[in-house]
């Protein structure tokens, strides 16, 4: 597998998951003669039936984009004065529940309930806090930044800093400022520059000076940091990712880390992350719901792609032998089909 982050060949000319914006490579699209009443109409027979329909309910939310089980919520709250996430809540439990309510939850305000969720109770999971920051884009963090002012009343800055501490704590705010240069530019001198002075504050002396790392990967755009890590390679002999492993440790590192892959494909980062939280002990269905339901409408294609590339096997039969039941079956329908 560390062959795969290891290869940057054609990394200056692949294209920057970290700023895309389009649907083309979803799984999920706009149901063609959408009619968000109709679809009221079998959400409340499954649910207020006799035991619940959990088929219908599978078919019907994965069966439509986002913004449309938008207007499916809408039209249920004016239909049966409730609303569709608290139905959900009081009929469904689990993984099952958490990935419908994830489904008709906007992309934003989802990952600021995970951010939440990663930061509330005793401990912080920094793991949900490393991948979401990550692997996020600008406009992705700015969205992010404003749901969580909207739903909690306070910043997401000031409420992380109560959270995290040190050098990871340094890293995560910079991210969750969602200020990265977004200029397509590469400056050949300043990459040249940077390799030397990351290869200068690591592995050329004593000790880390974790800051210029910091410095460099939070601030510097994808294309630029592509350039870099190429003429990393080409003056230390090492990928910046495995003097980073050598230098660093714990969460820093874990960030750190995340940011290198990020930076050469965000598809194959979180193509890893399915594969880890369905192939340790026990499967991580948080994780899994997560990543199948935030790039269902955006880059599952080339997850999907990357997924067989790094392990062999398709991620649709990874899936299938990890899950069971009517979980199982809708992030099935959001992976889409076998490869």
């Amino acid at each position: 597998m560390a062959n795969v982050w290891g290869d940057l060949d054609l990394l200056l000319d692949s294209p920057s998951s970290l700023t895309v914006t389009s649907t083309a490579r979803g799984t999920i699209k706009e149901k063609a003669g959408f009619k968000a009443a109709e679809d009221v109409v079998a959400l409340r027979k499954a649910i207020e039936g006799i035991g619940t329909t959990e088929k219908t309910l599978v078919e019907v939310l994965t069966g439509r984009s986002n913004a449309q089980r938008q207007l499916i919520c809408k039209a249920y709250q004016e239909a049966a004065n409730r609303t569709l996430v608290d139905d959900l809540k009081g009929d469904t439990h689990g993984d099952f529940e958490d990935l419908l309510v994830a489904l008709v939850t906007p992309p934003a305000l989802f990952d600021c309930h995970e951010v939440i969720r990663a930061t509330k109770g005793p401990g912080t999971t920094e793991e949900i806090l490393t991948e979401i920051f990550a692997s996020r884009s600008n406009k992705q963090i700015k969205a992010l930044s404003d749901a969580y002012l909207a739903e909690t009343g306070r910043s997401m800055t000031h409420d992380l800093k109560s959270e995290v501490s040190g050098d990871y704590a340094t890293t995560l705010l910079i991210l969750a400022e969602g200020k990265r240069d977004e200029s397509t530019n590469v400056d050949p001198a300043k990459a040249k520059a940077d390799a030397k002075a990351l290869y200068e504050a690591g592995e050329k002396k004593w000790g880390t000076d974790e800051s210029k790392f910091i410095d460099v990967l939070c601030h510097r755009s994808v294309p630029q940091l592509r350039q870099t890590l190429v003429e990393y390679k080409a003056l230390s002999n090492k990928t910046l990712q495995e003097s980073i492993e050598r230098e660093m440790s714990g969460n820093l590192e874990d960030l750190l880390v995340a940011i290198v892959k990020c930076v050469k494909s965000v598809p194959a980062y979180l193509a890893e992350r399915l594969f880890k939280s369905m192939k340790g002990v026990g499967t991580t269905e948080s994780t899994l719901t997560r990543i199948m339901v935030g790039r269902s409408e955006m880059d599952m294609l080339d997850i999907r792609a990357e997924f067989k590339k790094l392990f062999g096997c398709s991620l649709y039969s990874t899936i299938k032998s990890e899950t069971a039941g009517s979980y199982g079956q809708a992030l099935l329908n959001l992976c889409g089909e076998d490869d």
